[in-house]
């Protein structure tokens, strides 16, 4: 059975058995709000609010990170590593304390996640890293002390095609980082994945068009090329009008490669065949800024594992990883922390596209069923349970762990008049002690936030004097008039209402009418 886990995958890993995963592949987030934007105004139609700010990008030296920092010596020694690299680690934080705390927040959250995979992978396993240069070096010193020096075995470059933003005064960057290491020196790799290249069928070659040189290749819409680059393409032969006089871009298929009958080609470390979902993609599209093809996935999959190997993704996103280990006939475990994307993965990438079938094929786990499972997540993980409980009510998470600021999260909705989306601020609450004074401070925080409307979220029901207590307070408030109808200013909604499918009551919630269905309840 294969497994879509929402949570944070440090938690989930944790409870994982050593051993149990042949290959793990992670595009771990650095700036992932760009893909939490795409998803938001792939779902609403309007740009993310500024007042919105993805969690995970949220790099801050606060008290859990500081503590994660303190323990990490322990944890490296748990983990076998020698004293050295703890001793590494102290001075490398220490000077990064002072000149990046942003990128030690960051590595600190990577390298606790790092030491649980190599458990997690079995002695002829690996690990493909994939980064871009903003964090990759940093990344890959933690990958040595981790996996050991002796067991790098490649830094991959994908050299994707495609137009770029130009600039003035720095070279385009048009390639991310791929950082290859296995668990051991017994690490299985297929001869066929490493070399991968043959001469197409005649039928797949039909599917490009062939110039009379003989050269095949296949054509993109300009896109945001330039004219000045327009002009040097077509100098290259490279640009092919249409009858109307469109412009499309031709992208030339290997000759060496593509034309010979039966040859194969050593596959080496820059990978320029595979374009990036800028100039392809179509159906695989599935919303993400950072959104990696199939194709690169399977290329992967197939180099460093067999069928029915297990393929784990600890950060799966838009779930490439999942669908390119079901084409190649491989068992998969994803993670995700932002239900959203388990949402669109569960319904859109597997069960429309892959037809596959919850609870025959997958199961979909970490998302509460019950009273009971809600209040097990906030044991477990007061904010992650706060985390669940806005966005199932369609809202989006705007603070950072540990914060309590008086706002958990935002649920957007258009007013008439308004050219941008108007909000309703969320306070969750999960302990069994809630009181008047937490109605009073939110509508404290309704006024200074310039909101239109303000949400609470509480575990349990409030008894009969409690309910008329908050109930009065919430109304002097007032309503919302949005064309002549009434919205009550501020609301309130237990855990079990949300499991049965109650909602804040506003106007044309921003989140809904996307034609994405609730994600069934399952433990």
């Amino acid at each position: 059975m294969n497994h879509l886990y929402y949570g944070d995958c440090l938690d989930i890993m944790q409870k994982m058995p050593l051993g149990s995963v042949d290959l793990i592949y992670l595009d771990p987030p650095f700036n992932s709000n760009r893909n939490y934007n795409a998803i938001y105004k792939d779902e609403t139609g309007r740009p993310l609010p500024d007042q919105i700010e993805a969690f995970c990008d949220t790099w801050t030296l606060d008290k859990e990170t500081e503590r994660a920092i303190q323990q990490m010596p322990v944890l490296m020694r748990e983990a076998g590593l020698d004293d050295e690299v703890a001793e590494f680690w102290r001075l490398w934080m220490n000077a990064l304390r002072k000149t990046n705390p942003r990128l030690l927040a960051y590595l600190t959250y990577m390298v606790q996640r790092l030491l649980l995979m190599h458990g997690l992978l079995k002695p002829t396993g690996s690990l493909y890293l994939h980064c871009d240069p903003t964090a990759s070096h940093y990344i890959k010193v933690m990958l040595d002390a981790v996996f050991g020096h002796e067991n790098f075995r490649n830094e991959i470059i994908w050299h994707y095609d495609g137009p770029q933003r130009p600039s003035r005064w720095n070279f385009g960057s048009k390639h991310d980082t791929i950082l290859r290491y296995s668990k051991t020196d017994k690490y299985f790799s297929d001869p066929d994945g490493i070399a991968p290249f043959r001469a197409l069928p005649e039928d797949e070659l039909k599917k490009y068009k062939c110039l009379p040189n003989g050269q095949y290749y296949y054509t993109t819409p300009r896109g945001d090329y330039t004219d000045r680059s327009i002009a040097r393409l077509e100098q290259e032969g490279r640009i092919e009008r249409t009858r109307n006089g469109k412009v499309r871009v031709r992208h030339f298929l290997p000759t060496d490669e593509f034309n010979m009958v039966g040859r194969k080609k050593q596959l080496h470390d820059v990978w320029s065949d595979i374009v990036s979902l800028g100039h392809a993609g179509g159906r695989e599209r599935m919303g993400y800024a950072t959104q990696k093809p199939v194709a690169l996935l399977e290329r992967i999959i197939t180099a460093s594992s067999k069928s029915s190997d297990t393929i784990f993704d600890p950060f799966c996103g838009c779930a490439t990883t999942l669908e390119a280990a079901h084409n190649l006939d491989r068992r998969w475990i994803g993670i995700d922390i932002a239900i959203h994307a388990v949402k669109r993965v569960a319904k859109v990438r597997l069960e429309d596209r892959l037809r596959l079938v919850e609870g025959t094929h997958f199961t979909v786990e970490g998302v509460p069923r019950n009273l009971e499972g809600a209040r097990d997540l906030w044991r477990r993980d007061k904010y992650h349970f706060q985390r669940w409980a806005v966005e199932q009510v369609d809202g989006f998470v705007t603070t950072r762990r540990g914060s309590d600021g008086g706002i958990d999260g935002r649920l957007y909705f258009a007013r008439p008049g308004f050219p941008e989306l108007r909000s309703m601020v969320i306070e969750v609450k999960g302990g069994v002690n809630v009181g008047i004074g937490v109605v009073r401070d939110l509508r404290g925080v309704l006024e200074r936030e310039d909101a239109d409307m303000a949400g609470l979220i509480v575990m349990d029901s409030l008894r009969p004097r409690q309910a008329a207590n908050f109930n009065r307070e919430m109304a002097s408030a007032g309503d919302l008039d949005v064309m002549g109808v009434q919205y009550p200013r501020m609301q309130i909604l237990t855990a079990e209402e949300i499991l049965n499918g109650k909602r804040f009551v506003t106007p044309s919630v921003a989140a809904r009418g996307s034609g994405q269905p609730a994600l069934p309840l399952v433990g």
